[in-house]
């Protein structure tokens, strides 16, 4: 059900939302830089640091990558709302979309001393036969990786000064993941490889290890997941990377999203924020039981959040014929209460994700997946940062040529039309 016009007047004064704060001899030495002040203990958990994942592209396909112009366009814009470290995804042969960032990066500092911006580095990972027509074995790794992992470390000695984490893989132990999934041991024998390269002097001993994956296979779910080689992972790695979406688990884990019994007398307006209340609440959930598991391990491991985000366009299961989560309106609220939340307790979110990429589901433009920025792909603010917009954050930056100018005008009673309250009966 919509809601209310009635219920508009009501919300227009809402707060805009703030910004969800080798060896020696090998060819790649390591480059001396005397800024390397800011080390990855120093930025994770910083909330004067904000972080967030970041896909620069534009267009439909991956085959067209963003022109260095461009990312320095985007980097500019995130800059400016205070987001200080990005996350990439992988350093593959024929997608130079992260080496071209840091070579962005490198550029802008140059050109502007005060212009500070740091990477989580992401080395993809898969097992044999991923992506292919052949059945994957999760227990064997696929060929790549070794190439993934030498380009990471080559990027991280060419760039010390903007490279601060290496991941090792993403959602790459999920068992949900079945196109390309792999078993711990074998994140592990990379992890301790990079952190061998440290000690050797190979890559720079303040550069932190870790892998992002989801909540499970941290320990904080299934415990069939919580095997030996996950404890010695968890021993491994400088920090815990993990994912939590309470935005999917409205589809796969509706409990928490239906409008309760005792919440029908609200109004629709009350029923749509306290679902976002339990959204957050199941965020925290997810976070506290990774930390309680990876704690009993290694009291000492620093835990932050890799990935979590909302989408404001469904056609599928989060739509209107299903869970009723996508929206501006729920992302800002859901961004606002996150970030506010993870400043407070000092924990790093990398928000998923900056800008909308149209590649993700190329074949469907009403997709979840092309919507979870937060910004248009065409460079609009959407509802979470409209208060930036308000105070000139954005004068004088552009994307794609466009102005920065908030979606549907800011008009907030047109945002609102798009509203629907969660179901109270939703049969998946």
């Amino acid at each position: 059900m919509k809601l209310n016009i009635k219920i508009l007047v009501s919300i227009s004064g809402l707060i805009m939302l703030l910004g969800c704060s080798s060896n020696k001899k090998n060819k790649s030495p390591i480059t001396k830089d005397t800024t390397q002040e800011m080390t990855a203990a120093k930025i994770l958990g910083n909330p004067d640091y904000l972080a967030i994942s970041y896909g620069g592209y534009r267009k439909k396909t991956r085959e067209i990558q963003p022109t260095i112009p461009e990312l320095k366009e985007d980097l500019k814009l995130l800059h400016a709302m205070g987001i200080r470290i990005l996350r990439t995804y992988n350093v593959q042969l024929n997608l130079p979309h992260a080496s071209n960032i840091l070579k962005a990066i490198s550029q802008l500092k140059k050109e502007d001393a005060n212009f500070k911006m740091y990477v989580m580095l992401g080395a993809w990972i898969d097992c044999i036969n991923a992506w292919t027509d052949k059945a994957p074995n999760h227990d064997v790794e696929s060929d790549q990786n070794e190439g993934e992992i030498k380009r990471a470390v080559a990027l991280a000695n060419k760039y010390p000064n903007i490279v601060k984490v290496i991941a090792v893989g993403n959602e790459a132990m999920v068992r949900w993941a079945t196109s390309y999934y792999v078993q711990p041991n074998l994140i592990l024998k990379w992890v301790n490889h990079l952190q061998d390269l440290k000690k050797k002097g190979d890559l720079p001993k303040d550069l932190w290890i870790t892998s992002s994956d989801d909540f499970s296979s941290w320990g904080g779910g299934d415990e069939s997941y919580r095997v030996k080689d996950l404890e010695d992972l968890i021993k491994a790695v400088d920090y815990v990377s993990m994912h939590t979406y309470a935005y999917h688990n409205s589809h796969y884990n509706p409990g928490f999203w239906k409008v309760p019994d005792n919440e029908h007398q609200l109004s629709d307006k009350q029923k749509i924020d306290r679902s976002i209340q339990r959204a957050l609440e199941f965020t925290k959930k997810q976070y506290n039981d990774v930390s309680e598991y990876v704690k009993s391990i290694d009291s000492s491991k620093p835990i932050h959040i890799g990935e979590t985000g909302w989408a404001t366009t469904s056609n599928g299961f989060y739509g209107v014929n299903g869970s009723r989560a996508t929206d501006q309106y729920k992302q800002g609220i859901y961004y606002n209460q996150l970030r506010e939340w993870t400043n407070n307790e000092r924990i790093s979110c990398f928000y998923f994700e900056a800008f909308d990429e149209q590649w993700k589901d190329a074949q469907n433009a009403n997709g979840s997946e092309n919507h979870f920025g937060l910004f248009t792909s065409k460079g609009e603010a959407k509802y979470p940062i409209w208060n930036l917009v308000d105070k000139g954050i954005f004068d004088g930056f552009s994307r794609n040529g466009n102005p920065i100018t908030k979606t549907l005008n800011g008009n907030i009673e047109a945002l609102m039309e798009e509203v629907l309250v969660p179901n109270t009966t939703y049969n998946r």
